[in-house]
């Protein structure tokens, strides 16, 4: 019943994701604030409703609903919703309502196609660590995830800028000081989230496997993310790395967690396998 129940509201919650994409495509062409509010509203009614269906899944199998690939895509998908809601109350950056709007959507059809094969109980999956560890890294990969977005929006404004004829996107999106400002607060917020992540997942791995570090394909590649965002936060403090380069050394850092949360346990296998069957 409670399975039922989270994925009905997960249904209704893609139908909100998808309505609030088309709002912010017609925001986009029309530019007027009426209909920036409502598909912001749409998509924040979308990711109350998103967590509710969570929630019920996790009562129905009584954990933490991060056990198979859809459930970490739905967690995924969730983690970035709740992320942009801290970030548009902080910065009000409309346009980053697109870029939300079209991967929230995006990922839940995925998850409402692709097969929902439930685990059996697993006692790996619980603790006070594994939670610490999963809510912190979906957390940090999120923010990360609109870093990525800001820096998306950055280097189409900067292109409006340079070019002869500004274009569609001039005039659609703020200036590349403030788009700079909201990338940089992202990174900062999910370096420090994705940090505090991958400790508390070095602490699980010594409670569960008896060591904290086991060369898994996916340890490796989440600390070759996080050397990514290190790197430019030093350069950025010491080098002046600001704009264009900082834009797309985030995108590169976003498309290495992309991998790391799916291509390594699809391809490459290890301890974390198990998440994404």
């Amino acid at each position: 019943m409670g399975i039922q129940t989270g994925n009905t509201l997960l249904q209704i919650a893609f139908v909100l994701y998808v309505s609030s994409l088309a709002g912010y495509l017609f925001f986009l062409v029309r530019q007027k604030e009426w209909i920036q509010k409502i598909s912001f509203h749409l998509i924040a009614i979308g990711i109350t409703v998103h967590f509710a269906g969570m929630a019920a899944l996790g009562v129905a199998i009584n954990s933490l609903p991060v056990q198979n690939l859809v459930q970490n895509l739905s967690m995924a998908a969730l983690a970035l919703g709740a992320m942009f809601l801290y970030v548009q109350y902080q910065f009000n950056l409309k346009m980053l309502g697109l870029f939300t709007a079209l991967i929230l959507s995006v990922t839940l059809l995925a998850v409402l196609l692709l097969p929902d094969t439930q685990a059996p109980p697993n006692d790996a999956f619980t603790g006070v660590w594994f939670y610490c560890h999963i809510i912190l890294i979906f957390a940090g990969d999120a923010t990360l995830g609109l870093a990525c977005g800001a820096g998306i929006l950055y280097l189409l404004q900067e292109k409006g800028i340079k070019a002869r004829n500004p274009g569609f996107f001039f005039k659609r999106l703020p200036s590349l000081d403030f788009l700079d400002d909201v990338s940089h607060a992202c990174i900062t917020t999910g370096f420090f989230l994705l940090t505090l992540g991958l400790i508390t997942g070095f602490v699980y791995a010594k409670v569960l496997w008896g060591k904290f570090w086991s060369w898994d394909f996916k340890e490796f590649f989440s600390m070759g993310a996080w050397f990514v965002y290190a790197v430019l936060l030093h350069l950025r403090l010491y080098g002046g790395w600001r704009g264009r380069k900082s834009a797309i050394m985030t995108i590169v850092g976003f498309g290495i967690i992309v991998f790391t949360f799916l291509g390594v346990n699809l391809f490459l296998g290890g301890h974390h396998q198990e998440f994404t069957k």
